[in-house]
């Protein structure tokens, strides 16, 4: 029992991070205006992301619009597109897989082929989680470069957004998730590969005493 509530445990740390990787996809966050130097006070924000920019008035109101060329977009760009729909996509399926062999469920008779199911299904977890880290890190590097770079001028310098913590956060539940999944699996097969072995009980015979052929 304990074994299925920390893969019940991990299972939900997956899901919540897939959510969170898929919102992180959608905001306009990833990078936002650096408020320094003549840019202290403003009229606008600049918000850019991976589908599009949006420009924040001081007055409240917001204007967004969607890239109009996707082979014009920069190199980092066009990788978070990529990186981040295949991991919403294997999220989905790494679902599904752990699902089918969780030990709550009864898809597949318990044994090895359904611990090695789960194994798989929280390996795509922990994958996941490492292909969502490379453009947040590609992102985050450019960012910090040009910010420091005192050949940008202030005016195109950026900051991190909160897209990219939300898809930080959403990394290390991704990764958690699919270790806990990965581990009680590993754990229940150890379990199950050892047979208990029962004696037969020891009957006295007609005399009175036991039979040798009992003894083991």
């Amino acid at each position: 029992m304990a074994s299925a509530a920390v893969e019940i445990l991990g299972l939900g740390l997956g899901i919540l991070g897939w959510v969170g990787v898929i919102l992180a996809c959608g905001l306009p966050m990833w990078q936002v205006s650096a408020f320094i130097d003549v840019n202290i006070v403003v009229a606008q924000t600049i918000w850019e992301g991976l589908w599009m920019n949006c420009v924040v008035q001081s007055t409240g109101q917001m204007q967004c619009k969607v890239y109009d060329s996707i082979l014009a977009l920069r190199p980092e760009v066009q990788a978070g597109r990529a990186l981040t729909v295949i991991v919403a996509l294997l999220g989905l399926v790494a679902l599904m897989v752990t699902v089918v062999g969780a030990q709550c469920t009864n898809c597949i008779r318990p044994g090895k082929m359904k611990s090695r199911i789960v194994i798989a299904g929280g390996t795509i977890y922990i994958l996941c989680g490492v292909l969502v880290l490379v453009p947040l890190c590609w992102f985050a590097n450019i960012v910090i470069s040009d910010f420091y770079d005192p050949s940008v001028p202030p005016s195109q310098k950026r900051e991190i957004g909160a897209a990219l913590y939300i898809g930080w956060a959403a990394t290390a539940l991704l990764l958690f998730g699919g270790c806990l999944i990965c581990c009680c699996s590993c754990l229940q097969r150890d379990e199950t590969s050892f047979p208990v072995k029962y004696s037969a009980p020891r009957r006295p015979t007609s005399s009175g005493e036991y039979d040798k052929k009992n003894y083991v």
